[in-house]
């Protein structure tokens, strides 16, 4: 009985323990930085919007050049405001509102494709073209993600990748 349940608390302890020790899928580390899940998504942004075309979103030692979220849940990069054209949908929710799960309690593995359209449990999404240059390090066949709601973009979910620490525009396809 001791045996089943030692096996029983390996078996439950494993995702646990393999989120706190990010790598695999042939990306050891993703580079060093590896803040907590945020607990939730960003707020709505309000202040001015930050428009500038090739945006570095390195602000600290370490830190990754792609929008990312600090420990303290500060989603970095996330302050172009509700205007901003790259993430305009004429038709948003088209294919319907994503309904799976969003934060940290619903951990969606990638299940190949790639940027333009990939799988995640029965659904599919693609990255938003003007992201399509922050996920070159992402691991199509292996990498987890946490999905989050986008406050300012109608249309989009943003998609965090634990692994690097970073997140990109989302469009839900449908499942």
């Amino acid at each position: 009985m001791k045996r089943v349940i030692g096996i029983l608390a390996a078996m439950f302890s494993l995702p646990a323990w393999a989120l706190q020790h990010p790598g695999g899928g042939g990306h050891p580390g993703g580079g060093g930085y590896h803040p907590p899940m945020p607990a939730h998504g960003p707020e709505p942004y309000h202040g001015t919007p930050h428009m500038e075309e090739n945006r570095n979103f390195s602000d600290g030692p370490g830190h990754p050049s792609a929008p990312h979220v600090h420990e303290d849940g500060h989603w970095i990069g996330h302050d172009w405001g509700a205007s901003d054209p790259h993430y305009h949908l004429d038709h948003p929710y088209d294919h319907g509102h994503f309904a799976g799960g969003f934060g940290p309690s619903h951990i969606w593995h990638l299940h190949g494709g790639g940027p333009n359209r990939f799988f995640l449990g029965g659904f599919y999404f693609g990255v938003a073209p003007y992201d399509l240059g922050y996920v070159d390090d992402w691991n199509w066949d292996g990498d987890d993600i946490v999905l989050y709601e986008d406050p300012d973009h109608p249309g989009w979910y943003l998609a965090y990748n634990p692994r690097l620490g970073t997140y990109v525009h989302v469009q839900y396809f449908g499942g």
